[in-house]
């Protein structure tokens, strides 16, 4: 069965892009397959989990490149070549310009952990999201999966999944339940929808 080509972009630990193996592995994800982990930082542990998992792992270093513009040439030379279908930004801690998202029109997807529109835009990443909704004093918060276009977190909603706030959380603990009860589910099922969508317009 022919799959969409999938390429995952992380900046960390990929605690996501585990998730993502995990769901390929159980069958969650069918219609997609990871076939390239491209990381902008050298020595993220994603590259560890991906060569694990025997996934091509490819390191771009914006500062090493020369900026934002010959990063993402090289990146697109990257997906080019590996003929990527749909690409999965996971922990992914850099922004993408228009110039870029507006050539993979529905074809890039992030998760975020909030529920979009809260605690979302430029400045909004990691622990921030977190300390932000417990500063305001949320009671329900969570992870949304959407379309990434030229407005950081801005772009369709694909799937979201909600984490109640619990008495005495820390921002660390909120986090990994998050990640947990939200993040690890709805990006796996994301992917796989999209996937299956991007299989179908083929036919």
């Amino acid at each position: 069965m022919l799959k969409a080509r999938i390429a995952v972009l992380v900046s960390g630990g990929g605690t996501n892009l585990q998730a993502l193996i995990d769901a390929q592995g159980s069958g969650i994800i069918k219609s997609g397959e990871i076939v390239l982990v491209v990381s902008n930082v050298p020595g993220a542990y994603a590259l560890e989990r991906a060569k694990k998992a025997g996934i091509e792992a490819v390191t771009l270093s914006k500062k090493l490149l020369g900026g934002q513009e010959k990063f993402e040439a090289a990146l697109s030379d990257v997906l080019e070549s590996r003929k990527i279908d749909l690409i999965i930004l996971a922990g992914f801690m850099s922004i993408l310009s228009g110039g870029f998202t507006s050539r993979y029109p529905r074809r890039i997807i992030n998760v975020h952990p909030a529920l979009i529109p809260s605690f979302c835009g430029k400045g909004y990443y990691g622990l921030r999201v977190h300390e932000a909704a417990l500063d305001y004093g949320v009671k329900v918060t969570g992870a949304t999966v959407h379309y990434v276009n030229e407005i950081p977190d801005g772009g369709e909603i694909i799937a979201q999944r909600a984490v109640y706030v619990e008495e005495g959380d820390t921002p660390e603990t909120l986090q990994r339940r998050v990640m947990e009860n939200a993040e690890w589910i709805i990006l796996p099922e994301a992917a796989e929808t999209v996937s299956r969508r991007i299989m179908k317009e083929r036919e």
